[in-house]
Protein backbone atom coordinates (compact mmCIF):
# COMPACT_ATOMS: atom_id res chain seq x y z
CA UNK A 1 0.00 0.00 0.00
CA UNK A 2 0.76 3.44 -0.83
CA UNK A 3 1.25 6.49 1.80
CA UNK A 4 0.46 9.57 0.25
CA UNK A 5 -0.67 11.05 -3.16
CA UNK A 6 2.97 11.85 -3.81
CA UNK A 7 3.36 8.23 -3.97
CA UNK A 8 1.51 6.04 -6.02
CA UNK A 9 1.32 2.56 -7.32
CA UNK A 10 -1.88 3.02 -10.25
CA UNK A 11 -4.25 0.70 -7.84
CA UNK A 12 -5.19 1.55 -4.42
CA UNK A 13 -8.66 0.70 -2.63
CA UNK A 14 -9.62 3.70 -0.18
CA UNK A 15 -11.16 3.00 2.91
CA UNK A 16 -15.11 3.31 1.33
CA UNK A 17 -13.84 -0.24 -0.48
CA UNK A 18 -13.47 -3.56 1.08
CA UNK A 19 -10.57 -3.83 3.55
CA UNK A 20 -7.93 -6.98 3.99
CA UNK A 21 -7.15 -7.51 7.68
CA UNK A 22 -4.06 -6.84 9.90
CA UNK A 23 -0.71 -8.28 10.51
CA UNK A 24 1.14 -8.50 13.64
CA UNK A 25 2.29 -9.91 16.71
CA UNK A 26 0.97 -12.14 19.13
CA UNK A 27 -2.18 -14.06 19.69
CA UNK A 28 -3.48 -13.42 22.98
CA UNK A 29 -5.56 -16.33 23.54
CA UNK A 30 -7.61 -17.16 27.12
CA UNK A 31 -8.44 -13.60 27.41
CA UNK A 32 -4.72 -12.33 26.44
CA UNK A 33 -3.34 -10.61 23.85
CA UNK A 34 -4.77 -11.51 20.28
CA UNK A 35 -3.91 -11.23 16.37
CA UNK A 36 -1.87 -9.20 14.54
CA UNK A 37 -0.22 -8.72 11.36
CA UNK A 38 1.02 -11.11 8.80
CA UNK A 39 -1.84 -12.77 7.40
CA UNK A 40 -5.04 -11.48 5.48
CA UNK A 41 -8.87 -11.99 5.88
CA UNK A 42 -11.72 -9.96 5.34
CA UNK A 43 -12.09 -7.03 6.77
CA UNK A 44 -14.86 -4.03 7.59
CA UNK A 45 -15.90 -1.54 4.53
CA UNK A 46 -14.96 2.02 5.80
CA UNK A 47 -16.96 5.14 4.14
CA UNK A 48 -14.55 7.82 4.44
CA UNK A 49 -12.54 7.59 1.03
CA UNK A 50 -10.51 10.63 2.18
CA UNK A 51 -8.78 8.79 4.69
CA UNK A 52 -5.50 7.00 3.96
CA UNK A 53 -6.19 3.59 5.19
CA UNK A 54 -5.52 1.45 1.92
CA UNK A 55 -5.67 -2.28 0.93
CA UNK A 56 -3.42 -2.70 -2.80
CA UNK A 57 -5.27 -4.25 -5.70
CA UNK A 58 -1.78 -6.16 -7.09
CA UNK A 59 -2.20 -9.72 -7.37
CA UNK A 60 1.12 -11.27 -6.16
CA UNK A 61 1.99 -14.90 -5.13
CA UNK A 62 1.76 -14.64 -1.12
CA UNK A 63 1.28 -17.05 1.45
CA UNK A 64 -2.79 -17.67 1.79
CA UNK A 65 -4.66 -16.48 4.15
CA UNK A 66 -6.25 -19.62 5.79
CA UNK A 67 -9.29 -19.38 8.44
CA UNK A 68 -6.79 -19.80 11.26
CA UNK A 69 -5.18 -16.79 10.02
CA UNK A 70 -8.84 -14.74 9.87
CA UNK A 71 -9.79 -15.94 13.49
CA UNK A 72 -6.18 -14.74 14.24
CA UNK A 73 -6.91 -11.45 13.19
CA UNK A 74 -10.35 -11.25 14.18
CA UNK A 75 -8.95 -11.96 17.79
CA UNK A 76 -6.91 -9.32 17.49
CA UNK A 77 -9.95 -6.52 16.96
CA UNK A 78 -11.32 -6.77 20.75
CA UNK A 79 -10.42 -3.74 22.59
CA UNK A 80 -9.04 -5.38 25.70
CA UNK A 81 -5.96 -7.23 23.92
CA UNK A 82 -5.07 -4.07 23.24
CA UNK A 83 -5.78 -2.58 26.59
CA UNK A 84 -3.94 -5.33 28.52
CA UNK A 85 -1.07 -4.58 25.90
CA UNK A 86 -1.19 -0.92 26.64
CA UNK A 87 -1.71 -1.10 30.84
CA UNK A 88 1.39 -3.41 30.69
CA UNK A 89 3.99 -0.35 31.66
CA UNK A 90 7.38 -2.44 31.03
CA UNK A 91 6.33 -3.21 27.61
CA UNK A 92 4.99 -0.13 26.51
CA UNK A 93 7.43 2.48 28.79
CA UNK A 94 10.24 0.41 27.43
CA UNK A 95 9.28 0.97 23.40
CA UNK A 96 8.82 4.25 24.32
CA UNK A 97 11.91 4.76 25.74
CA UNK A 98 13.86 2.82 23.16
CA UNK A 99 12.22 4.79 20.29
CA UNK A 100 13.49 8.06 21.67
CA UNK A 101 16.68 6.79 22.72
CA UNK A 102 17.14 5.93 18.92
CA UNK A 103 15.29 9.57 18.19
CA UNK A 104 19.12 10.12 15.54
CA UNK A 105 17.73 7.49 13.54
CA UNK A 106 14.06 8.23 13.39
CA UNK A 107 14.09 11.72 13.20
CA UNK A 108 13.03 13.25 9.15
CA UNK A 109 12.90 8.97 8.27
CA UNK A 110 10.45 6.60 7.06
CA UNK A 111 8.85 4.05 9.55
CA UNK A 112 6.99 0.49 9.60
CA UNK A 113 4.70 -0.45 12.29
CA UNK A 114 4.66 -3.75 11.78
CA UNK A 115 1.09 -5.21 13.60
CA UNK A 116 0.46 -1.58 14.79
CA UNK A 117 -2.83 -2.13 16.94
CA UNK A 118 -4.36 0.82 18.13
CA UNK A 119 -1.09 2.51 16.63
CA UNK A 120 0.37 4.04 20.18
CA UNK A 121 4.10 3.03 18.58
CA UNK A 122 3.91 4.73 15.42
CA UNK A 123 2.69 7.53 17.75
CA UNK A 124 5.44 7.78 19.65
CA UNK A 125 7.72 7.33 16.45
CA UNK A 126 6.24 10.24 15.37
CA UNK A 127 6.94 12.18 18.19
CA UNK A 128 10.35 10.84 17.35
CA UNK A 129 10.34 13.42 14.10
CA UNK A 130 9.58 10.29 11.96
CA UNK A 131 9.07 11.86 8.37
CA UNK A 132 6.54 8.92 7.59
CA UNK A 133 5.22 6.03 9.54
CA UNK A 134 3.12 3.09 7.80
CA UNK A 135 1.06 1.58 10.20
CA UNK A 136 0.09 -2.31 9.24
CA UNK A 137 -2.17 -4.19 10.68
CA UNK A 138 -4.20 -6.71 9.10
CA UNK A 139 -7.17 -6.97 12.42
CA UNK A 140 -9.96 -4.65 12.20
CA UNK A 141 -8.94 -2.46 14.80
CA UNK A 142 -6.84 -0.57 11.93
CA UNK A 143 -10.08 1.10 11.89
CA UNK A 144 -9.51 2.24 15.18
CA UNK A 145 -5.78 3.63 14.74
CA UNK A 146 -6.77 5.44 11.83
CA UNK A 147 -9.29 7.54 14.23
CA UNK A 148 -6.48 7.77 17.10
CA UNK A 149 -4.17 9.18 14.32
CA UNK A 150 -6.90 11.16 13.52
CA UNK A 151 -7.16 12.25 16.61
CA UNK A 152 -4.01 13.31 17.13
CA UNK A 153 -3.62 15.32 13.99
CA UNK A 154 -1.16 12.91 12.52
CA UNK A 155 -2.53 11.93 9.34
CA UNK A 156 -0.16 13.90 7.79
CA UNK A 157 2.27 11.64 9.08
CA UNK A 158 1.17 8.26 9.94
CA UNK A 159 -0.63 6.17 6.97
CA UNK A 160 -2.47 3.04 8.27
CA UNK A 161 -2.48 0.52 6.20
CA UNK A 162 -5.43 -2.13 7.01
CA UNK A 163 -3.99 -5.44 5.61
CA UNK A 164 -1.18 -8.17 5.98
CA UNK A 165 2.68 -6.98 5.68
CA UNK A 166 2.49 -9.76 2.22
CA UNK A 167 -0.41 -7.95 0.37
CA UNK A 168 -0.15 -4.52 1.11
CA UNK A 169 1.88 -1.81 -0.70
CA UNK A 170 4.73 0.62 -0.34
CA UNK A 171 6.39 2.30 -2.74
CA UNK A 172 9.40 3.83 -0.54
CA UNK A 173 12.17 2.01 1.00
CA UNK A 174 12.14 2.22 4.86
CA UNK A 175 14.67 3.76 7.14
CA UNK A 176 13.21 1.73 10.26
CA UNK A 177 11.23 -0.93 11.39
CA UNK A 178 9.13 -0.97 14.60
CA UNK A 179 6.96 -3.81 16.01
CA UNK A 180 6.01 -5.74 19.31
CA UNK A 181 5.79 -9.14 17.49
CA UNK A 182 6.55 -11.48 20.61
CA UNK A 183 4.31 -13.98 21.64
CA UNK A 184 4.05 -16.42 24.73
CA UNK A 185 7.64 -18.51 24.57
CA UNK A 186 8.99 -15.70 22.16
CA UNK A 187 7.45 -17.51 19.30
CA UNK A 188 4.37 -18.51 19.46
CA UNK A 189 1.85 -16.97 17.00
CA UNK A 190 4.64 -16.83 13.92
CA UNK A 191 4.56 -12.94 13.65
CA UNK A 192 8.18 -12.80 13.87
CA UNK A 193 8.06 -14.13 9.93
CA UNK A 194 5.75 -10.36 9.37
CA UNK A 195 8.84 -8.52 10.66
CA UNK A 196 11.52 -10.41 8.53
CA UNK A 197 8.75 -10.03 5.32
CA UNK A 198 8.66 -6.27 6.43
CA UNK A 199 12.00 -6.53 6.63
CA UNK A 200 13.05 -8.60 3.25
CA UNK A 201 10.64 -6.23 1.44
CA UNK A 202 11.22 -2.18 2.19
CA UNK A 203 13.94 -1.84 4.66
CA UNK A 204 16.95 0.25 3.32
CA UNK A 205 20.56 -1.55 3.82
CA UNK A 206 21.96 0.13 7.26
CA UNK A 207 18.45 0.13 8.10
CA UNK A 208 17.26 -0.20 11.88
CA UNK A 209 15.13 -2.76 13.78
CA UNK A 210 13.12 -2.29 17.01
CA UNK A 211 13.63 -4.64 18.68
CA UNK A 212 17.08 -5.71 17.09
CA UNK A 213 17.82 -8.99 19.11
CA UNK A 214 15.53 -11.74 21.15
CA UNK A 215 16.77 -14.63 23.60
CA UNK A 216 14.75 -17.18 24.51
CA UNK A 217 15.70 -18.83 27.54
CA UNK A 218 14.73 -22.07 29.71
CA UNK A 219 15.22 -24.05 33.38
CA UNK A 220 14.22 -26.13 35.15
CA UNK A 221 11.47 -25.14 38.15
CA UNK A 222 9.93 -25.83 41.13
CA UNK A 223 6.57 -25.76 42.22
CA UNK A 224 5.27 -27.29 45.68
CA UNK A 225 2.36 -24.54 45.66
CA UNK A 226 1.07 -25.17 42.21
CA UNK A 227 0.61 -28.81 42.26
CA UNK A 228 -0.87 -28.64 45.31
CA UNK A 229 -3.31 -26.58 44.31
CA UNK A 230 -4.08 -28.32 41.19
CA UNK A 231 -3.90 -32.22 42.00
CA UNK A 232 -3.21 -32.84 46.31
CA UNK A 233 -6.53 -30.11 47.00
CA UNK A 234 -8.30 -33.98 45.95
CA UNK A 235 -6.83 -36.29 48.30
CA UNK A 236 -8.79 -34.79 50.89
CA UNK A 237 -12.07 -32.47 50.07
CA UNK A 238 -14.49 -31.95 52.84
CA UNK A 239 -13.10 -34.46 54.21
CA UNK A 240 -13.65 -37.04 51.39
CA UNK A 241 -11.12 -39.07 49.91
CA UNK A 242 -11.54 -37.84 46.09
CA UNK A 243 -7.97 -38.71 44.98
CA UNK A 244 -9.97 -41.05 42.30
CA UNK A 245 -10.55 -37.74 40.29
CA UNK A 246 -6.20 -37.30 40.31
CA UNK A 247 -5.48 -38.64 36.92
CA UNK A 248 -8.02 -36.20 35.44
CA UNK A 249 -6.85 -33.34 37.32
CA UNK A 250 -3.25 -33.73 36.33
CA UNK A 251 -4.13 -34.10 32.82
CA UNK A 252 -6.36 -30.98 32.85
CA UNK A 253 -3.93 -29.09 34.69
CA UNK A 254 -0.51 -29.97 32.99
CA UNK A 255 -1.30 -31.28 29.70
CA UNK A 256 -0.64 -28.00 27.83
CA UNK A 257 1.31 -25.44 28.47
CA UNK A 258 0.57 -22.95 31.52
CA UNK A 259 0.96 -18.86 30.87
CA UNK A 260 1.56 -17.94 34.58
CA UNK A 261 4.07 -15.52 36.72
CA UNK A 262 6.60 -17.27 38.80
CA UNK A 263 9.29 -15.99 40.60
CA UNK A 264 13.42 -16.68 40.76
CA UNK A 265 12.77 -18.65 43.69
CA UNK A 266 11.33 -21.12 41.53
CA UNK A 267 14.52 -21.56 39.62
CA UNK A 268 16.63 -24.60 40.22
CA UNK A 269 19.10 -23.98 37.84
CA UNK A 270 21.11 -21.10 35.59
CA UNK A 271 18.91 -20.89 32.06
CA UNK A 272 19.92 -22.07 29.11
CA UNK A 273 19.77 -20.44 25.96
CA UNK A 274 17.03 -22.09 23.60
CA UNK A 275 17.01 -19.59 20.71
CA UNK A 276 19.06 -16.07 19.78
CA UNK A 277 17.44 -14.39 17.03
CA UNK A 278 19.22 -11.55 15.38
CA UNK A 279 16.28 -9.53 13.21
CA UNK A 280 18.58 -8.23 11.18
CA UNK A 281 19.34 -12.08 9.56
CA UNK A 282 17.38 -14.67 10.70
CA UNK A 283 15.01 -16.27 7.82
CA UNK A 284 11.73 -17.14 8.13
CA UNK A 285 12.51 -21.10 7.12
CA UNK A 286 14.90 -20.91 10.65
CA UNK A 287 11.57 -20.76 13.04
CA UNK A 288 9.81 -23.91 11.61
CA UNK A 289 11.49 -25.64 13.65
CA UNK A 290 14.15 -25.13 16.81
CA UNK A 291 16.12 -28.47 18.71
CA UNK A 292 18.42 -27.48 21.39
CA UNK A 293 20.24 -29.95 23.74
CA UNK A 294 20.25 -28.77 27.65
CA UNK A 295 22.61 -30.18 30.37
CA UNK A 296 21.42 -28.49 34.22
CA UNK A 297 22.97 -28.92 37.25
CA UNK A 298 20.44 -28.03 40.26
CA UNK A 299 21.22 -25.76 42.69
CA UNK A 300 18.98 -26.97 45.73
CA UNK A 301 17.55 -30.27 46.67
CA UNK A 302 13.27 -29.78 45.59
CA UNK A 303 10.59 -31.81 44.00
CA UNK A 304 11.00 -31.04 39.66
CA UNK A 305 7.99 -29.71 38.66
CA UNK A 306 8.75 -28.83 35.03
CA UNK A 307 10.30 -26.46 33.02
CA UNK A 308 9.87 -22.56 32.57
CA UNK A 309 10.15 -20.25 29.69
CA UNK A 310 11.01 -16.49 29.22
CA UNK A 311 12.91 -14.42 26.63
CA UNK A 312 14.43 -10.60 26.43
CA UNK A 313 14.34 -8.37 23.49
CA UNK A 314 17.08 -5.78 23.14
CA UNK A 315 16.75 -2.31 21.27
CA UNK A 316 20.37 -2.17 19.56
CA UNK A 317 21.86 0.24 16.90
CA UNK A 318 22.21 -2.34 13.70
CA UNK A 319 25.99 -0.99 13.66
CA UNK A 320 26.47 -2.26 16.94
CA UNK A 321 24.79 -5.91 15.18
CA UNK A 322 28.37 -6.65 13.91
CA UNK A 323 29.84 -7.00 17.36
CA UNK A 324 27.17 -8.15 19.31
CA UNK A 325 28.22 -11.09 21.83
CA UNK A 326 24.69 -13.46 19.72
CA UNK A 327 25.17 -11.92 16.09
CA UNK A 328 24.79 -15.14 15.02
CA UNK A 329 20.95 -15.65 14.43
CA UNK A 330 21.43 -19.61 14.75
CA UNK A 331 22.76 -19.62 18.42
CA UNK A 332 20.45 -23.19 19.90
CA UNK A 333 23.71 -25.22 21.37
CA UNK A 334 23.69 -25.45 25.19
CA UNK A 335 24.62 -22.27 27.27
CA UNK A 336 24.56 -22.33 30.98
CA UNK A 337 27.11 -19.49 31.67
CA UNK A 338 25.73 -17.36 34.18
CA UNK A 339 26.12 -14.33 31.24
CA UNK A 340 23.34 -15.37 29.51
CA UNK A 341 20.89 -15.54 32.27
CA UNK A 342 18.37 -12.85 32.14
CA UNK A 343 19.12 -11.16 35.57
CA UNK A 344 22.66 -10.15 34.10
CA UNK A 345 20.66 -8.22 30.86
CA UNK A 346 18.70 -5.61 32.40
CA UNK A 347 18.33 -2.35 31.31
CA UNK A 348 21.18 -0.35 31.30
CA UNK A 349 22.78 2.61 32.91
CA UNK A 350 24.36 4.19 30.24
CA UNK A 351 22.21 5.82 27.40
CA UNK A 352 24.19 4.67 24.69
CA UNK A 353 23.79 1.32 25.43
CA UNK A 354 20.95 -0.96 24.25
CA UNK A 355 17.55 -1.33 26.33
CA UNK A 356 16.15 -4.72 27.10
CA UNK A 357 12.57 -5.71 27.94
CA UNK A 358 13.18 -8.88 30.17
CA UNK A 359 10.33 -11.43 30.74
CA UNK A 360 12.40 -13.15 33.37
CA UNK A 361 11.02 -14.66 36.98
CA UNK A 362 13.47 -12.09 38.70
CA UNK A 363 12.48 -8.98 36.49
CA UNK A 364 9.05 -6.89 36.94
CA UNK A 365 5.86 -8.67 35.91
CA UNK A 366 4.62 -8.27 32.14
CA UNK A 367 1.69 -9.96 30.25
CA UNK A 368 3.35 -12.57 28.71
CA UNK A 369 4.54 -13.57 32.05
CA UNK A 370 6.33 -17.00 32.32
CA UNK A 371 5.37 -20.45 30.02
CA UNK A 372 5.24 -23.44 32.13
CA UNK A 373 5.67 -26.98 30.92
CA UNK A 374 4.81 -29.13 34.24
CA UNK A 375 5.14 -33.01 34.19
CA UNK A 376 2.46 -35.20 35.92
CA UNK A 377 4.06 -35.92 38.41
CA UNK A 378 7.23 -34.62 40.39
CA UNK A 379 10.78 -35.66 40.29
CA UNK A 380 12.72 -35.04 43.38
CA UNK A 381 16.39 -34.01 42.63
CA UNK A 382 19.20 -33.19 44.51
CA UNK A 383 21.56 -30.54 45.00
CA UNK A 384 24.26 -30.93 41.91
CA UNK A 385 22.00 -33.66 40.84
CA UNK A 386 22.10 -32.99 36.57
CA UNK A 387 18.92 -32.96 34.74
CA UNK A 388 19.73 -33.29 31.01
CA UNK A 389 17.77 -33.81 27.53
CA UNK A 390 16.39 -32.06 24.88
CA UNK A 391 13.37 -29.70 23.59
CA UNK A 392 11.73 -29.44 20.36
CA UNK A 393 9.81 -26.36 19.07
CA UNK A 394 7.92 -26.34 16.10
CA UNK A 395 5.38 -24.85 13.80
CA UNK A 396 2.04 -27.01 14.04
CA UNK A 397 0.86 -28.21 10.66
CA UNK A 398 -2.57 -27.67 11.30
CA UNK A 399 -2.19 -24.16 12.61
CA UNK A 400 1.75 -22.36 12.07
CA UNK A 401 0.65 -20.10 14.66
CA UNK A 402 0.31 -22.71 17.31
CA UNK A 403 3.46 -24.32 18.77
CA UNK A 404 4.45 -28.23 19.16
CA UNK A 405 6.56 -28.54 21.78
CA UNK A 406 8.71 -32.32 22.44
CA UNK A 407 10.65 -32.56 25.55
CA UNK A 408 12.63 -35.30 26.32
CA UNK A 409 14.39 -35.44 29.59
CA UNK A 410 16.36 -37.81 32.36
CA UNK A 411 17.22 -37.02 35.64
CA UNK A 412 18.27 -39.41 38.54
CA UNK A 413 18.37 -42.82 36.43
CA UNK A 414 14.86 -42.12 34.99
CA UNK A 415 13.91 -40.99 31.44
CA UNK A 416 10.84 -39.31 29.91
CA UNK A 417 9.01 -37.90 27.49
CA UNK A 418 6.08 -34.98 27.10
CA UNK A 419 4.66 -33.48 24.59
CA UNK A 420 2.13 -30.65 24.15
CA UNK A 421 0.74 -28.09 22.12
CA UNK A 422 0.42 -23.87 22.82
CA UNK A 423 -2.75 -23.33 20.93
Amino acid sequence: MNSSSAHTNGHHHSIGQQQAPRLGPGHRERGRRGARGGGGGGGSRLRDSRDSLRVSGEQKEVAPCTEFDKAYFHSYAHVGIHEEMIKDRVRTETYRNAIMQHRSSIEGKVVVDVGCGTGILSIFCAQAGAKRVYAVDASDIAVQANEVVKANNLSDRIIVLHGRVEDVEIDEEVDVIVSEWMGYMLLYESMLGSVITARNRWLKHGGLILPSYATLYMAPVTHPDRYSESIDFWRNVYGIDMSAMMPLAKQCAFEEPSVETITGENILTWPHVVKHVDCYTVEIDELESISTRFNFKSMMRAPLHGFAFWFDVDFSNFATSSTNNHSSSSITGPSNDPLTDGSQRKKRSNPNDALVLSTAPEDPPTHWQQTLIYFYDPIPVEQDQVIEGSVTLSQSRENRRFMNIHLEYSSGGRSFIKESVMR
